[in-house]
C-alpha cells in the first residue's frame, strides 16, 4: 500500500492536488491545517476534488482549521480525530488540533483533552499489526517540533502516549521549520513539512515501513 501524507496544505490545494495527481496514492491522509480559518463549504469542496486522486482518504484537523472541519470529516466518514480505523490490516488512529499556545490559534486545546482523545482513538486499532498514529502537533522534545527560535512547543500528550504505546509510525505536521525524522524507542517519527511549500510524505507499507520525504 501505498500512503501520501499532507500536513499544512493552508488553502493551496491546487498544490495538494498536483502530488496526488502525480503519486495516485492508495490511502491519503490530510494531517491537519488544510485550511487556514477556512469555511466548512470550502474544506468540503478542497476534499472532493482530493478523492478523486486516491482511493482511499483520511483526516484530522489543525490548530488553524475550526472545531467544526471535525464534524465535516465525521459526516464524510474520513475522520481519525479521538477515532481508529483498520484499512488493509493497519491501524490508524488520529488527533486534531493543537496544545495551547500564545497565539490562540482556533484549534488549541489542553493537554488532558488531547490525551484522552488519543486513547479514544487508540482502543480500537491497538491489536493491529502495525499502528500508525496521526496527531496534527508533533511530540514535544524532539527534532521535528522546534520553532526558529530554537524552542521546543511539541505536545507532551503526544510524546506520553509515544513512549507508553510505541506505535510503528507518527505523521504529524503543525512545525513548518521543523520538516524532518525523528524516534522515540521504537517509534519512527515524520514532520512532513508544510505541504503549502510543496513538501508531503510518502510511506510504502510493502514489507517494512518505508517513509520519504518529498517536495513537489
Amino acid at each position: 500500500m501505498k500512503l501520501v501524507a499532507l500536513t499544512d496544505i493552508h488553502g493551496a490545494y491546487g498544490r495538494a492536488e498536483n502530488i496526488l495527481e502525480k503519486e495516485r496514492p492508495d490511502l491519503t491522509i490530510i494531517g491537519g491545517d488544510l485550511t487556514t480559518v477556512g469555511s466548512v463549504k470550502e474544506a468540503e469542496e478542497a476534499l472532493a476534488h482530493f478523492r478523486k486522486l486516491t482511493r482511499a482518504l483520511f483526516c484530522v484537523a489543525g490548530n488553524m482549521d475550526l472545531p467544526q472541519h471535525d464534524l465535516l470529516f465525521e459526516r464524510l466518514d474520513v475522520s481519525l480525530n479521538g477515532r481508529g480505523r483498520i484499512h488493509e490490516g493497519i491501524g490508524f488512529f488520529g488527533l486534531s488540533g493543537a496544545p495551547v499556545s500564545p497565539l490562540r490559534t482556533p484549534y488549541e486545546l489542553s493537554e488532558e483533552v488531547l490525551s484522552a482523545r488519543i486513547a479514544e482513538g487508540y482502543r480500537s486499532v491497538k491489536s493491529a499489526t502495525k499502528r500508525v498514529f496521526v496527531p496534527h502537533a508533533p511530540p514535544y522534545g524532539t527534532k521535528v517540533d522546534i520553532i526558529h527560535s530554537g524552542i521546543h512547543v511539541g505536545s507532551t500528550a503526544v510524546r506520553d502516549f509515544i513512549e507508553d504505546h510505541q506505535p510503528d509510525l507518527v505523521i504529524c505536521g503543525h512545525i513548518h521549520e521543523s520538516r524532518g525524522e525523528d524516534m522515540l524507542g521504537k517509534t519512527h517519527i515524520v514532520n512532513c513539512g508544510p505541504a503549502l511549500k510543496g513538501y508531503y510524505c510518502v510511506v510504502d507499507f510493502s514489507r517494512e515501513i518505508n517513509v520519504e520525504i518529498r517536495k513537489a
